[in-house]
């Protein structure tokens, strides 16, 4: 097993121009694979020793000049202690279709379907590609940038609110009053 820096070379002159090598940040090695060359590369990585697949997440750049999803893939290497960053961007922004990897981790079962259910990604392949945290027919996908921060109404009622949510009270919004830093728990003095 080889580190990611030493995988570089041997990577890039088999996938090419599909495969980028990120600028090093904070120690951290990232790498950006064009999505129809996204399924043979991670098939390789895995081959090469990274066993394991921390997390799956995806970013919606909505009103970018690019493509509006990419996902982003965190491997590691138990062999070797190292990680790896994959970064691959979706080619269509009404319908994102991605390959699976379920055959090769998996971890990524979970994963693909929050994905699924909370930005409408698809995962071509997956065996069992249902919502995991919204309910069976919910027509939105809440984490895209397009998803209105207080919800949408639903007709509903035993399932979900039937009014937006609202934005008062939660954890981050602060009260007018001026002694409510005395309730922020971090300031109080632990005695001993």
């Amino acid at each position: 097993m080889t580190s990611p820096a030493e995988l570089e070379s041997q990577f890039t002159s088999q996938f090419g121009k599909d495969l980028e090598v990120l600028p090093e940040f904070r120690g951290e090695q990232s790498w950006r694979v064009r999505l129809n060359q996204l399924h043979a590369v991670m098939v390789e990585l895995k081959k090469s020793g990274f066993n394991y697949l921390v997390d799956i997440s995806s970013v919606d750049h909505l009103g970018s000049d690019g493509p509006r999803f990419e996902l982003v893939y965190e491997l590691f290497s138990y062999q070797t202690r190292d990680h790896l960053r994959v970064k691959s961007w979706l080619e269509d922004d009404e319908e994102p279709v991605a390959p699976t990897v379920i055959d090769l981790w998996r971890t990524a079962d979970w994963h693909e379907r929050e994905i699924y259910d909370m930005m409408g990604i698809h995962f071509e392949g997956h065996p069992d590609l249902r919502r995991i945290l919204m309910w069976d027919g919910y027509p939105y996908f809440p984490l895209r940038k397009d998803f209105p921060l207080e919800g949408k109404p639903t007709n509903m009622p035993d399932i979900a609110f039937t009014r937006p949510a609202p934005l008062e009270g939660g954890p981050f919004v602060t009260s007018t009053e001026s002694q409510s830093h005395r309730r922020e728990p971090r300031a109080k003095k632990v005695t001993s």
